[in-house]
């Protein structure tokens, strides 16, 4: 059998390319050294052309590496439980250890002597290695930068990335577009590609009807300053200025005969001659022009005269704008530059995430802090790090067992020209420098995280004006490199674990003192049976985001069946769900986890500590698992309601332009709605389905135990 089983010709070329080439050795060198073509060669590398174990065996030995060496052995394995990794995967031999001991761990649950409840034990370490494994086996990695809009999150990037242009005085200019605040449309993300692009994620022609909807209300209501019954812009800023790019409308400035600028507004002048709403909406989406808008890409061509960051910069502002006649409104766009931050073997792509303007728990950000490749730079300004808006973020990640922080997020504090230097210490004397200022603040910024059990996040301080990029990056690169770490140590410990336990499987004594502690856990578990009622209610999370919310966001959200950037209704409620799961659970997981530290302990029963280990892991994971069901169970429940409830959207967007007072009016309508008999009977079925779902917990965890 060939020892290219399972590999295709292109992946097998792709490796061989690599090796050759980390080598230091050209294909013609290569070629020449096993006596072939350089067109045999390049067909090879191309996957165009099958190789027999023998050739391999040659162009292995010619390009001598260690890790060419190694490819044989890579190629010969067998693969049956978890995917096959890529051969250039870094953790190939870690991956393949933890295939075989899957292997064991089958064949010794098939055997039939063996005890249900070690084959239990056994099949739950089979899904915590494959849990583990995808962790690892899966190399795409985010590093996503959160804060508040106008503290430099984009300037930083840039300078960090070496994504600057000069600038007609002489200065850098960041790619990005940077201003103090409303200034980007979407999300950008910054990935490595084959040159230089932009590609354009659209959005939808129902949302882009909604943003002129609200437009035109604005445009509509007419009132002096722009702003609603809060006094923020009645439509983001950002969507005004592209919707009138687009459609033709901007406000035009001309100075009179006395000096004075007079400002002329198309809108207002369209709106007279299409009084009608409907009317005067279609005719600004005919403006917009959308069905010649199709355009989802564009790339530098070396035939352009301006560089390809210039070409870049300029492309991306006309696009962020709506000035650009082939490119619809965005609801993302991807930077693709062949230069990035390189980690061996791991793609990185950057998020520049869109600015917070409130303290409010967005959708879009609460999943990058759940998600286990993203690592979350959480920014503040110098001044007042950690903000108000990124405390927020981090206490509901508390509230709902977001454990991911502890391990994903990171705090980069952006500073100006001359904040350090004000920096006093305790005797009252100022910085003497910019280090000296960066690490007086550091103590207060991680004063501050100790609430969230933050008291240790990696910090780093960063004036882009001034401080050398490089050390930027080094931050960033070790932030993702410790993601990865933490993944190898976590499958390293079970199968540590796990191999400790088929070795003292047999070991009457450690089987005695298992049981012990065993019968110690199942009687904690009898004494858990049941949860307690719900404490609050689901809805409490949504009203208090809508409480602090901007008037306009919650407008934006009620037009839109509850679904809108800044706002998300079925992302609130199912946050409140899981919030109550906490509440309810928490304590009872920590008294879990405690009892087993605490048997584990070497005065205590050292011989079941990895049974301890492995009821306290699976714990920990079901919870996890228990917390995900049920919110996405109070997401669902809700959302269906919702949805078949149009009069309560209408009623709430009635509210708008009634005056001062709206948000308490919409609050009003809210809680009258939640507090409905049938709105009740859903807080009922989450309380079942949290009872059911525990319930489960304990009898995965009570399974593992009373091995003979």
């Amino acid at each position: 059998m060939s020892i290219t089983r399972g590999v295709s010709g292109v992946q097998l070329g792709h490796r061989l390319a690599q090796l050759r080439e980390s080598c230091g050795m050209k294909q013609a060198e290569l070629a020449r050294k096993v006596t072939w073509s350089q067109a045999v060669l390049s067909r090879i590398e191309a996957g165009e052309r099958p190789i027999s174990d023998e050739e391999l065996a040659t162009l292995l030995k010619a390009i001598g590496s260690d890790e060419a060496a190694d490819l044989a052995t890579v190629l010969d394995r067998d693969w049956q439980h978890l995917p096959r990794p890529a051969l250039d995967h870094p953790e190939q031999h870690l991956l393949w250890r933890a295939e075989q001991m899957t292997v064991t761990l089958e064949g010794a649950g098939r055997l039939p002597e063996v005890p249900a409840a070690f084959r239990t034990r056994l099949d739950e370490y089979v899904k915590e290695i494959a849990r583990l494994a995808a962790l690892l086996l899966r190399r795409e990695h985010q590093v996503a930068f959160i804060g508040s809009i106008g503290i430099g999150k984009s300037t930083a990037i840039c300078r960090a990335m070496n994504l600057e242009i000069t600038g007609p005085q002489g200065h850098s200019m960041p790619v990005l577009e940077t201003g103090a605040g409303g200034v980007t449309l979407c999300e950008v993300h910054l990935s490595r590609g084959p040159g230089h692009g932009i590609v354009v994620e659209p959005r939808t022609h129902d949302d882009i009807r909604s943003d002129v909807e609200d437009f035109v209300d604005h445009i509509m209501q007419s009132r002096p300053s722009g702003a609603d019954e809060d006094g923020t812009p009645a439509v983001p800023r950002e969507i005004e200025r592209a919707i009138r790019n687009m459609a033709g409308l901007t406000v035009k400035r001309i100075k009179g005969a006395d000096g004075k600028t007079v400002r002329t507004d198309p809108a207002k002048q369209l709106m007279a001659e299409f009084p009608a709403r409907r009317d005067l909406v279609v005719e600004v989406l005919t403006r917009m022009g959308l069905h010649r808008r199709d355009r989802r890409d564009e790339w530098h061509s070396p035939a352009l005269t301006a560089t390809p960051l210039e070409w870049m910069k300029s492309t991306f502002e006309q696009i962020n704008n709506g000035r650009h006649p082939e490119f619809s409104l965005p609801a993302r766009l991807d930077l693709i530059l062949p230069d990035l931050l390189e980690i061996d073997d791991i793609d990185v792509r950057l998020v520049d995430t869109r600015g917070i303007d409130q303290p409010a728990g967005r959708a879009d950000l609460e999943v990058l802090l759940e998600d286990p490749h993203t690592v979350s730079i959480l920014c503040s300004g110098f001044n007042d790090a950690p903000s108000a808006s990124i405390q927020h973020l981090l206490q509901r990640a508390r509230d709902i067992n977001n454990t991911q922080i502890d391990s994903n997020a990171s705090v980069l504090v952006l500073a100006r020209p001359g904040e350090a230097l004000a920096v006093k210490d305790e005797a009252g004397s100022r910085a003497e420098t910019a280090e000296e200022g960066y690490e007086l603040k550091n103590e207060q910024v991680l004063n501050a995280f100790t609430p969230y059990r933050l008291g240790g996040i990696p910090t780093f301080f960063f004036n882009a004006l001034e401080d050398e990029p490089e050390g930027l990056r080094t931050f960033l690169r070790e932030r993702v490199t410790q993601t990865r770490d933490e993944f190898q140590r976590q499958l390293d410990d079970v199968l540590d674990r796990t191999q400790f336990m088929l070795d003292n499987a047999e070991q009457e004594q450690v089987q005695a003192v298992q049981r012990e502690a065993g019968r110690l856990l199942a009687t904690w578990i009898k004494q858990h049976p049941t949860p307690a009622p719900l404490s609050g209610h689901v809805h409490d999370a949504l009203l208090n985001e809508i409480e602090r919310a901007h008037a306009a966001s919650v407008n934006a959200a009620v037009r839109r069946d509850g679904e809108w950037r800044s706002l998300s209704y079925t992302h609130q409620l199912g946050h409140g769900a899981r919030r109550a799961a906490v509440t309810t659970l928490q304590a009872w997981v920590t008294g879990f986890t405690d009892l087993c530290q605490t048997l584990s302990d070497p005065d205590s029963m050292p011989e079941a500590s990895e049974l301890l280990s492995q009821a306290q892991q699976l714990m920990s994971t079901a919870y996890d698992e228990l917390l995900r069901k049920v919110q996405l169970t109070g997401l669902t429940l809700y959302r269906d309601q919702l949805r078949e409830d149009p009069q309560f959207w209408s009623d709430n967007a009635g509210e708008w332009g009634q005056g001062p007072g709206y948000l308490n009016r919409v609050l009003g309508r809210n809680r009258e709605w939640f507090q409905q008999p049938q709105r009740r009977d859903l807080e009922d079925q989450l309380a079942a389905v949290l009872e059911h779902e525990w319930r489960t917990v304990l009898e995965r965890v009570e399974a593992i135990f009373g091995q003979a």
